[in-house]
């Protein structure tokens, strides 16, 4: 343990993991990269490495310069010019790819379509016609507003075809939410649908819009696409909304690609800000789509001819951008789009998605796998998944229980785990194995990849070599983020003040003794137990080693004593039973495998934990509950009962010293 003057936001005895995994022969044999020294190779001129990344790529003009760096503002790739469309539609039908399934769709109701390369880019040119009807030029920003089905991507490359830049509002958002992104980005077009579909219930996205439009004045023009019809009738305002059918089916000629910058805006993406408005994150053409194929390739070792890859992300976060639109599409991928939960209509949904298209790389949330722990192994036993080659994680770092059971119960013991790290601001992944090299630890995202430059220090900034700290970038990378929209100084503040000359994005990580690295979640999520830092994701990761445990979220409560005391919620798996015993042999359980200071002070058994749509546990509310305080808006909550439920068990203190 540490004492009391360590100011690095980690404990220092960390959960002990001796187990590893080499890549097989097999794997190794026929792995995309095989040769350790492209890691040297990278390091020596990662300038030279990320140029030839870049030429990967179609340019219309070639760049003149790699990079331009003037910290903390970066431009890639001058000079050049080229169409992230392009890159992913024309070049591969050009190229004898027209019938190949860029996309299989499964819908939640059941539903199912498939789109190759020459029907996608056949969609993106005639919406693109559509857009620039509605006025939409090269500068502007559309705002995207949709369940997950394939108008959302036809709708993005639309834009980038353009050279507009598009804005996807998570449709799980409010229309408040929705309405703060609009106004910051001017966006004078929605693109929307009339509803989605989840868990049976239609999801009201046209009457989200609606709602919005009241206070964003800015926008000109609704284009609606039809999803769910008669279920639920939408109002259509005359000369303001229009359905996607009506203005496709009056396109009669193509839009080309036009050629932009390589620093033009592709798109932005909001995130949350904590005290502030959302921050509108802004990423160019060149070097994000640059960096996301080489991920995309990289990463998941895609095979492009044969693989069948499933991101279970919702495109409107991150990670539906980078890794089910940009980057599988520059590859000429063939990806899986499922509109709908895991647990629709029964908890095998995913399972019977793997078996019928053949899913061979599975990508998926840490909070998703730990559900599926908590429902059983029955599931998954109805369906053949023998196709599976590869696992990815990827949203929040993932405990070694959970990587160990996604590894034996959904890759049979023989598909490598690639735990991923990155952030909506690095655009793309920046520290994750390399799966036909790196020998892998559960719950370790190992070590940044080629030519990325991450290191941890102190709270002085000093690098440390063993142990916890801050986890920072040292070196510029082509998908980072060109700034804030509209806030240059808000930019420079929030990633780049921290620390002389390093990104920091507020995460905290460890590193052991053969250098892997182990990320700890945010900093804010350190807890301050008598003058002791204890890390939220070492404690949930005691709980969940425990066999009867499937999901646990710890956060930090003042505690007139200690200064914080550390309240854990915990879901059972199916078969155990929640009472005082138990949590008090949970509690013996961290104690053991940290220490006593680790202990929980309460645990609080629930059925459930409150997470947002995207699948994220909402730590924020925990703590509201924890300390008694008003839990504000929840309404992008997966189920909002849950916190209800749980403020109710909260106040009972199911076990406390």
């Amino acid at each position: 343990m540490t004492d009391s003057t360590n100011t690095n936001p980690a404990i220092e005895n960390y959960l002990l993991e001796e187990r590893s995994f080499e890549p097989s022969d097999q794997f190794k044999q026929n792995a995309i990269i095989k040769d350790a020294a492209i890691y040297e190779t990278a390091d020596k001129d990662y300038l030279k490495f990320w140029e030839q990344q870049a030429n990967q790529l179609h340019w219309f003009k070639p760049f003149d310069k790699v990079l331009e760096w003037n910290l903390p503002f970066a431009k890639w790739f001058l000079g050049g010019t080229l169409n992230a469309s392009y890159n992913c539609l024309d070049r591969h039908v050009n190229n004898g790819l027209k019938d190949k399934i860029a996309y299989y769709f499964e819908g939640e109701p059941g539903d199912k379509r498939s789109m190759t390369y020459g029907e996608l880019l056949d969609e993106v040119e005639k919406f693109a016609t559509v857009l620039v009807s509605l006025g939409v030029k090269k500068g502007d920003t559309v705002a995207i507003y949709m369940p997950m089905i394939l108008e959302l991507p036809v709708a993005m490359l639309a834009c980038a075809r353009l050279g507009a830049a598009h804005s996807v509002v998570f449709g799980g958002f409010s229309a408040s939410a929705l309405s703060d992104r609009i106004n910051d980005a001017e966006s004078k077009v929605v693109v929307t649908a009339d509803g989605g579909f989840r868990r049976g219930v239609v999801v009201p996205l046209k009457d989200n819009v609606d709602e919005a439009i009241k206070s964003s004045p800015v926008v000109e023009s609704v284009v609606v696409v039809k999803r769910v019809g008669d279920k639920h009738p939408v109002t259509m305002l005359e000369n303001r909304d229009y359905f996607y059918h009506d203005l496709m089916s009056q396109v009669t000629e193509r839009i080309g690609a036009v050629e932009v910058d390589s620093e033009n805006l592709l798109f932005l993406l909001y995130t949350s800000g904590t005290t502030a408005k959302p921050k509108g994150i802004m990423h160019t053409t060149g070097g994000y789509l640059t960096q996301v194929a080489f991920t995309h390739k990289a990463v998941f070792d895609l095979h492009a001819d044969s693989d069948i890859y499933w991101c279970a992300a919702d495109i409107g976060w991150v990670t539906g951008h980078s890794y089910i639109v940009y980057g599988p599409l520059a590859n000429g991928a063939t990806g899986v789009i499922y509109e709908g939960t895991p647990d629709f209509p029964d908890k095998d949904r995913w399972w019977s998605i793997i078996e019928e298209y053949k899913v061979t790389i599975l990508y998926a949330a840490p909070t998703a796998i730990r559900t599926f722990m908590k429902w059983g192994i029955e599931y998954l036993k109805k369906h053949d998944l023998s196709s599976l080659r590869l696992l990815g994680s990827v949203g929040e770092p993932i405990n070694p229980e959970a990587w160990m059971w996604y590894r034996e119960n959904v890759g049979l013991n023989k598909c490598p785990v690639v735990d991923t790290w990155w952030q909506t601001e690095t655009g793309s992944i920046m520290i994750s194995p390399l799966p036909g090299i790196t020998k892998t630890k559960p719950g370790s995202a190992t070590f940044p990849l080629p030519a990325i430059g991450a290191e941890v220090v102190d709270d002085t900034g000093k690098k440390v070599t063993l142990g916890g700290g801050y986890l920072t970038l040292t070196r510029p990378w082509p998908s980072m983020l060109r700034g804030i929209y509209k806030d240059p100084e808000r930019y420079q503040q929030t990633y780049w003040s921290r620390f002389d000359q390093r990104y920091f994005a507020g995460d905290g990580a460890k590193v052991d003794e053969e250098g892997y690295l182990w990320l700890l979640g945010r900093v804010d999520d350190v807890m301050n137990v008598s003058g002791h830092r204890v890390s939220t994701t070492e404690v949930e990761s005691a709980l969940v080693d425990h066999s009867a445990v499937a999901e646990a979220a710890v956060v930090g409560a003042n505690d007139a004593t200690t200064g914080q005391a550390i309240i854990a919620f915990v879901t059972l798996k199916s078969t155990e039973s929640a009472s005082p015993e138990k949590g008090e042999e949970l509690r013996a359980h961290v104690a053991e495998k940290i220490g006593p200071i680790a202990k929980p002070k309460v645990i609080i058994f629930t059925e459930d934990l409150p997470k947002t749509r995207s699948g994220k546990i909402m730590r924020r509310l925990l703590r509201d509950v924890a300390e008694g305080r008003n839990l504000g808006d929840t309404t992008t909550l997966a189920d909002p009962k849950v916190v209800e439920e749980i403020k109710q068990k909260a106040a009972l203190n199911t076990s406390e010293d």
